[in-house]
């Protein structure tokens, strides 16, 4: 018979009712995978006191001899008839199912230390790491303003308008919304104990000081913070990178050093534009709320919100955007060339983006406490 040549496996009882049970066919993985459920039921049937002929069975791999097993109860039946080679077969299904699966390790101290201290030296990796690309920045800016001609004027342009331009939309119809939704939470609340014109200074201060920068930077850091990261990743798992390098193109200088400066000059214009667009949707629910007209809101708001809260807005901004393209960049780097490591490293990026933006802001909280605060 051909190797290749597929039988169907076959039970069949006795004609005359003595309780034998014979089998026949290919009792494989790829003859019984159709069937598989109509077979285990039809052996269960036969059970193990019947007499199990196997005699006509032509190939048994161990997925048929599980089936067989199991059918069987996990015990030899009294009376059984087959080969040597099948009931060799058998046993070694026998003898595996008979082993206890171990017991788990119990989580130790020493398992603790260890878990510390790989997450010690992956952090000790991305520090170095990400010193190591801000270095090299720096040294790409030294260069350029040495000489004006190696400018990446083209990239960087590019990069303001994905970053800064086609963000706006976006960052407008989120801000409009926080502003209308914060102005009529807050408008709640004044309206108890009639204070309704403080409400100027709460979405005044609350939004150009910390909301704006802070909200501006999510949306920035999903959206164009995971896109520098795929960017770079996907350059990196094509080979692309290497072939600039193979061709003598700095890879920081034409790659990196565009992006970050970008962001860094965007985000400012992205807060100042942002806070404005929150501020009219607070202004508006005020006045629906409220009854503030917009000459009020105008008129009062450069009197309660010091103008050294607008230069602070503005400084978070640059800040924020410098740490989201550099983390963006430090990510994209370090994708090794599988599309696993991709997506896993963009999901980095943004998580860690967020997070430094949420420690950077109120680190500058707590040191710019005393400014601005009328």
């Amino acid at each position: 018979m051909n190797g290749d040549t597929l039988q169907r496996p076959t039970v069949a009882l006795d004609a005359d009712g003595a309780g034998v049970l014979r089998l026949g066919g290919d009792w494989t993985l790829r003859a019984i995978a159709k069937d598989a459920e109509r077979l285990r039921k039809t052996l269960r049937a036969g059970g193990p006191d019947v007499h199990w002929v196997l005699d006509d069975v032509t190939r048994l791999d161990s997925f048929g001899a599980t089936l067989l097993w199991q059918a069987w109860g996990r015990r030899w039946p009294d009376r059984l008839s087959l080969d040597a080679s099948m009931r060799a077969t058998i046993e070694r299904v026998a003898v595996s199912a008979a082993k206890p699966l171990p017991d788990p390790r119990p989580f130790t101290l020493v398992d603790a230390i260890i878990v510390l201290g790989r997450a010690v030296l992956g952090f000790r990796n991305h520090l170095v790491d990400f010193v190591r690309l801000l270095g090299q920045l720096c040294l790409d800016l030294l260069h350029v303003l040495a000489v004006p001609r190696d400018w990446p004027l083209r990239e960087i342009s590019a990069n303001l308008f994905k970053v800064g331009v086609k963000a706006m939309p976006v960052a407008a119809l989120v801000g409009f919304l926080i502003g209308v939704v914060l102005s009529y939470l807050s408008a709640l609340q004044l309206r108890n104990f009639g204070a309704d014109i403080f409400i100027v200074d709460i979405l005044g201060l609350g939004i150009i000081r910390e909301l704006g920068p802070v909200l501006v930077s999510v949306l920035v850091a999903g959206r164009s913070g995971s896109a520098m990261t795929a960017q770079l990743g996907v350059m990196r798992v094509t080979e692309e990178i290497d072939a600039l390098s193979a061709m003598g193109v700095s890879r920081s200088l034409r790659l990196v050093f565009p992006k970050v400066l970008a962001l860094t000059l965007a985000m400012p214009l992205l807060v100042m534009w942002t806070s404005s667009m929150a501020l009219l949707g607070g202004m508006i629910s005020a006045w629906v709320q409220l009854d503030l007209s917009f000459g009020f809101f105008l008129e009062t708001l450069p009197r309660v919100v010091p103008i050294a809260n607008v230069y602070i807005g503005l400084v978070k901004g640059a800040i924020f955007g410098l740490l989201i393209a550099l983390i963006a960049c430090h990510f994209g780097l370090r994708v090794q060339p599988n599309t696993e490591s991709l997506s896993s490293n963009t999901t980095s990026s943004v998580v860690t983006a967020i997070t430094v933006v949420i420690l950077v802001d109120a680190v500058i909280a707590i040191v710019t406490r005393s400014i601005g605060v009328p």
